[in-house]
């Protein structure tokens, strides 16, 4: 029978996705058949599963750390915010519709039955899963119909550990408050908890782990420090951008506006571990730097929305003077299609019906179409003349003349447009910036040497250390019973 193990959160962003990528990759590295699961999930950052459907970027990292393939089921539902109230539901890789909060609230009960199929295909012939909750199971107001958390740990039986982030302040009220407001069936589902994101001496919390065991009876299974090689893996939530260091300094400049729906924001991690990159995420409120070589409009959940908050920011003049300057301009996916002339949504696929001008610097056109293109790709570099893989999630056909400079060639079919000059590229691949044959040509083509480092060697050692870090720092009962 598999074993199942299901880590929920006090919160929001406590460090659960790296905790089940580490924990995957520690107990593949013990010889076991490991895989992941999340029932359901809520973000733009998308990949496409290795039986062609979406499933967050999260799991398709924890399945690399588990070394299996990805799957639809490994994240059955996932939600990806199009407004500030409404999302796109992608059921078992596929689109199963859009709804506003209060709407979800009551389609949850009817995707349960997906969730658990899910599950039972995931669970098929392994070891372990190891389960991401969503959220917090302290939300109780969401409690009825809950697919995420506790209404899918229940149901699936599968015992919970609870991880609370010390880095954030309030551990000890926030796993104690948890506690105390779960109902009984709830709480008795929950066998322990893990502290996260500790610095320092770990022996001066040694009177905080007593008091939330006399509050609460649940046993410590470790306290984990903050895991420096977690800056080394992609991260899943828009959240972290507001974290990240700015100005590190490097020979190139390299400038991303941070938009409200930006979608796979994961493309542009490998510039960031690049020691002569200095890539600065800008943020509303903020102008584009004049010093910047390059800029990266990366990719967008809702392209007409985000189109109109970026002229809001000022960044359309911001990015016309930095091109009259001789800067160079990228855009992926939904941010190519916003460097064109136009883009319409006949069918109202985004909201109202509507045709809005782009920013003009290439010469083509987007048609929001009802297809959606999810696919992994084979591609090849025209500029640099180097093989590419990536994927592809988007809507809408975008054609014009400068369709006739695609720097792209994806499965023997031209993709993207580029400017006469050769400054201003678009291309609808994801992953462009992971090839490192890419990255170096790139670079080079600044006047910077080396580039082109092996950032899969990066990643595949980050969840290294990672897993690592936990056998230390983890109960060694706790962790025999687990992988045992």
């Amino acid at each position: 029978m598999t074993k199942a193990i299901m880590l929920q959160g006090t919160g929001s962003d406590v460090g659960k996705t790296i905790l089940v990528a580490g924990l995957c990759r520690l107990a593949s590295n013990r010889g076991l058949n490991v895989a992941p699961f999340k029932p359901q999930n809520m973000s733009n950052n998308a990949a496409v599963s290795d039986d062609g459907g979406e499933i967050g970027r999260a799991q398709w990292l924890q399945a690399l750390a588990a070394r299996i393939p990805t799957s639809v089921h490994m994240n059955p539902v996932l939600l990806k915010p199009q407004t500030e109230t409404g999302s796109q539901i992608i059921v078992q890789g596929k689109v199963f519709g859009q709804a506003k909060g209060r709407d979800y609230q009551r389609l949850k009960p009817q995707l349960m039955a997906a969730v658990l199929d899910s599950f039972r295909q995931v669970s098929e012939g392994r070891d372990l899963v190891i389960v991401e909750g969503a959220g917090s199971p302290a939300e109780i107001n969401l409690r009825a119909g809950d697919i995420a958390n506790m209404g899918f740990a229940t149901r699936a039986e599968v015992p919970v550990v609870l991880v609370g982030d010390i880095d954030r302040g309030g551990v000890i009220a926030s796993l104690v408050g948890t506690h105390t407001i779960l109902p009984k069936e709830d709480r008795q589902q929950i066998t322990g908890y893990i502290i996260n994101k500790f610095r320092g001496d770990v022996t001066l919390f040694d009177d905080g782990l007593s008091a939330i065991e006399g509050f609460t009876g649940w046993p410590c299974f470790g306290v984990v420090p903050w895991l420096k090689a977690a800056s080394r893996l992609p991260a899943e939530d828009s959240v972290v951008l507001e974290r990240l260091v700015q100005g590190k300094g490097g020979a190139l400049k390299i400038a991303v506006p941070v938009l409200s729906r930006i979608a796979n924001f994961d493309d542009l991690d490998p510039l960031r571990l690049e020691p002569e990159v200095d890539l600065v995420f800008v943020r509303g409120g903020e102008r584009l730097p004049l010093d910047a070589g390059l800029v990266i409009l990366p990719g967008s959940k809702s392209t007409i929305g985000d189109l109109a908050e970026f002229r809001d920011n000022g960044w359309d003049r911001d990015l016309g003077r930095h091109v009259k300057r001789g800067g160079r301009v990228i855009g992926i996916c939904g941010g190519y299609q916003m460097l064109g002339r136009t883009v319409s949504d006949p069918l109202g696929l985004e909201g109202a019906p509507v045709t809005v001008a782009g920013l003009g610097l290439l010469e083509v056109d987007t048609v929001m179409a009802a297809e959606k293109t999810v696919r992994n790709s084979r591609a090849h570099c025209l500029d640099y003349d180097v093989p590419l893989s990536g994927y592809e999630i988007h809507l809408g056909v975008t054609d014009g003349p400068d369709r006739a400079r695609a720097p792209v060639v994806i499965d023997g079919r031209a993709d993207g447009a580029g400017s006469p000059d050769g400054r201003i590229k678009g291309t609808y691949l994801h992953g462009l910036f992971s090839s490192d044959a890419y990255r170096r040509g790139l670079l080079q083509s600044f006047g910077i040497s080396g580039g082109g480092g092996d950032y899969r060697a990066v990643v595949d050692s980050a969840l290294d250390d990672v897993a690592a870090e936990l056998e230390t720092h983890l109960s060694s009962c706790w962790l025999a019973a687990l992988l045992g």
